[in-house]
């Protein structure tokens, strides 16, 4: 059976039940990509009665042959990343296939900081955040202002590139949230060692992928949260700082729309309520968000994918 290359998103607020569907088909996936989004989002997978939480690396490194790629799209937090590893490695599954792009944005210890003191902050005006250092990783990102993957793999480079926006956080963190500054040593010395460990899983996303394009292998990209909580498409302000509609995998992966065969919306008969904000929206999802799938189009064809 071909998959061809197929993008899977959330068609509500997130919560829709689509790392299911995800599972699903990374078995018949040569490659899984993960185009958007950080450790906000998710899914646990129960395998011989062993719970496994994954925040960023894909559900398909359950299966050997599998490439699992976390794109550049994403912001990754290296050290809940590590965790990530650290338990696949300790329930005895193979971990050789999880490739990160080098240049995808790292979450800082003053994103978080200043993640969780900016919601506090907004009291009633709250978003909803999860407090884990996302938006102010993307905004950082906009600002030209981000430490990437491949800055930490070399100590001296992570020292010159970290000096303008630690110092430009720290006075932040001091001058107006009354937060003990951070030690530059420290963060260097810290997160140059999530370099060393990551270092063998490196790669050039885009070329990886379109390698793998080029081998007529089967690509599945794989969003976070949902459609609703797109940041230019969704119910802003209550949104992600990312893209998680079917377009970002283009962005996120490094690919063109003519590389893509199919878009799975996944949802649900009822809408979820939006994760981090309890509270249901008013107004429910265009009818077109509603269907998951036609009957007449299977999500795996035989043959060759055209």
């Amino acid at each position: 059976m071909s998959l061809a290359n197929v993008v899977v998103i959330g068609a509500q607020w997130g919560d829709e039940g689509k790392g299911k569907i995800t599972d699903l088909l990374s078995r018949s996936a040569d490659v899984v990509v993960r185009y958007q989004g950080g450790v906000n989002a998710g899914h646990t997978i129960v395998v011989d009665d062993r719970v496994l939480k994954l925040h960023l690396i894909p559900s398909g490194i359950l299966y050997a042959d599998t490439i699992c790629l976390i794109g550049s799209g994403t912001v990754v937090d290296p050290k809940v990343m590590l965790g990530e590893l650290d338990m696949l490695l300790g329930y005895g599954i193979e971990v050789g296939g999880l490739k990160l792009a080098s240049t995808a944005h790292v979450t800082m210890p003053y994103h978080r900081l200043l993640d969780q003191a900016m919601e506090q902050r907004r009291g009633d005006r709250r978003i909803g955040t999860t407090g884990r250092g996302i938006g102010p990783t993307y905004a950082d990102k906009s600002e030209r202002n981000g430490i990437r993957v491949l800055d930490l793999l070399d100590a001296s480079r992570l020292r010159d590139r970290l000096s303008g926006p630690l110092a430009q956080k720290n006075e932040l963190l001091q001058k107006v949230y009354g937060i003990e500054p951070l030690d530059a040593d420290a963060v260097i010395a810290e997160y140059a060692e999530y370099g060393q460990r990551l270092a063998p899983h490196v790669v050039d996303c885009t070329r990886t992928i379109h390698e793998a394009a080029r081998a007529r292998k089967n690509i599945l990209f794989e969003g976070a949260q949902g459609t609703l909580l797109d940041l230019d498409h969704g119910t802003y302000p209550f949104v992600t700082s990312s893209n998680p509609v079917s377009g970002g995998a283009c962005i996120g992966a490094g690919v063109g729309p003519t590389l893509i065969d199919r878009v799975i919306g996944v949802a649900k008969e009822r809408s979820p309520l939006r994760p981090g904000r309890r509270v249901r929206h008013h107004h429910r999802p265009p009818s077109s968000l509603r269907l998951v799938r036609r009957r007449d189009r299977p999500l795996c064809r035989p043959g060759q994918r055209t």
